[in-house]
């Protein structure tokens, strides 16, 4: 979904929204994802010529002829599943009962099995408006077998091929009339509800942190690393205000390690990450800090965003575990004291109220501002009490200074020379003391004086 789609009434009512919403459903592996990369027009759901990539139900902004509508892509509909399996049926079935309509995408080049019947009896039962799609009708000999599929009762089947665009006009054509008439728009408050990104490694309970937070099981949760795929957007009221939370794809140690949709799935969960104005990074309080939570940390403050860090499964952590953790953040975490860090518990929802409060403070620290009044003033004092180093007979003297931007706070020091890095870093954590910025990266540039030529 987009930072300015409207949020669905939170019982599932069909208009409660302003756009009619399409769910996606069919077996694993019978080209939902491309289609529906076809249908948005864009490279958005993640594709793998594999079964359980989509896990997640996931929503997609489309608009066909002038008409908006949204699409949800959803997992493999194995009506038998157990397991992983069984919850992302289970995510498929809860799309059915949220949307307007069903688009039921089936293997032309398979034919009608014992599950595509299985869907059709849970879709008629549904009461919805069902569109059939016969996928990877890529010729015309593939498209005289697909008119079998006349035989599960669900209408004409649209021969299309998701891969090569064969057919999508029609099948789109039918889509609308489908789809109940758009009504008036009505329009949200500029920006939008805040966007806070979950990040952090495979299995350290991002998931189960959003379920907690929806009080619902939004996403599907299993003990296995790399559950979630696409990035899953979620609107959650909590208090008096909605929140925009995005579940994302654990990080792996190095894009360029990961392969077919773990690859795509790291990209997305950078963009999330740039698309959000808080990260709130997920740590396991029962491991180590490791080299892939730092990588994870410098994403984060190369993106500018505000952070906070979240120690999760609290209740396996002993005293002994305490004392190392703590020991641990003095060493790797030193340079992130301006964090809010909270210590929770996903699975039992233990301290998961804290959350939202530190949200709160770091988007205040992200949109301080300082006057620059103010800021000469307090930079003047502390060049005074403590001047820059003199070096090869030359002092560094700062002439003025400025905050040009917020988002994160970004400050310009005009100077005679270049400041060093140290200095620099003494500036930063005084104006942190000074002003707080709690929960926010700092920029600091510098423009030295150019030397005038005789």
């Amino acid at each position: 979904m987009t930072e300015y789609d409207t949020e669905r009434d939170a019982a599932g009512s069909a208009d409660a929204g302003p756009t009619p919403v399409l769910a996606v459903v069919g077996r694993p592996n019978v080209g939902k994802s491309t289609l529906v990369n076809r249908i948005i027009g864009r490279r958005e759901a993640v594709v793998e010529d594999r079964p359980g990539v989509t896990r997640d139900r996931v929503y997609y902004d489309a608009n066909w002829n002038g008409r908006a509508f949204t699409v949800v892509d959803t997992g493999g509909w194995d009506p038998d599943a157990r397991g992983m399996a069984e919850s992302i049926r289970a995510q498929a079935e809860v799309a059915v009962t949220l949307a307007d309509a069903v688009l039921f995408v089936v293997d032309a080049t398979v034919g009608i099995t014992d599950a595509d019947e299985a869907v059709v009896r849970i879709l008629r039962a549904s009461g919805k408006p069902v569109v059939l799609a016969a996928n990877k009708v890529d010729d015309q000999r593939t498209e005289a077998e697909a008119y079998g599929l006349w035989n599960l009762g669900l209408g004409e089947p649209y021969c299309v091929s998701a891969l090569h665009g064969r057919g999508s006009g029609d099948m789109l054509d039918a889509i609308l009339e489908a789809l109940p008439e758009t009504p008036a728009q009505s329009f949200e408050e500029v920006g939008g509800p805040r966007r806070i990104a979950i990040v952090g490694k495979p299995n350290v309970g991002k998931s189960s942190l959003l379920n907690m937070l929806a009080r619902e099981d939004r996403v599907v949760v299993d003990n296995a690393a790399g559950t979630t795929v696409d990035p899953v957007d979620e609107l959650i009221t909590l208090g008096d205000r909605t929140w925009r939370f995005i579940d994302t794809a654990g990080i792996r140690k190095r894009v360029n390690q990961a392969s077919g949709h773990e690859y795509y799935a790291s990209l997305r969960t950078t963009t999330a990450i740039d698309r959000a104005e808080v990260a709130v990074l997920v740590l396991d309080a029962s491991e180590t800090v490791s080299e892939q939570d730092m990588r994870i940390i410098q994403t984060i403050r190369d993106a500018g965003r505000a952070m906070i860090i979240a120690f999760n499964k609290w209740d396996l952590v002993d005293e002994e575990r305490r004392y190392y953790l703590e020991r641990e953040i003095e060493r790797d975490l030193v340079q992130l004291k301006w964090a809010p860090r909270i210590n929770f518990t996903a699975r039992t929802g233990w301290h998961v109220d804290r959350l939202v409060p530190a949200i709160e403070k770091a988007l205040e620290g992200w949109e301080t501002r300082i006057g620059t009044g103010a800021l000469n003033t307090f930079l003047g004092r502390l060049v005074a009490e403590h001047p820059h180093p003199v070096r090869s007979g030359k002092q560094a003297r700062i002439l003025f200074a400025t905050q040009p931007s917020t988002a994160p706070p970004t400050f310009v020091l005009f100077t005679t020379g270049k400041l060093d890095a140290s200095y620099e870093r003494f500036i930063e954590r005084r104006l942190r003391e000074e002003f707080g910025f709690t929960g926010t990266p700092i920029v600091i540039q510098q423009k030295p004086r150019e030397k005038r030529k005789r």
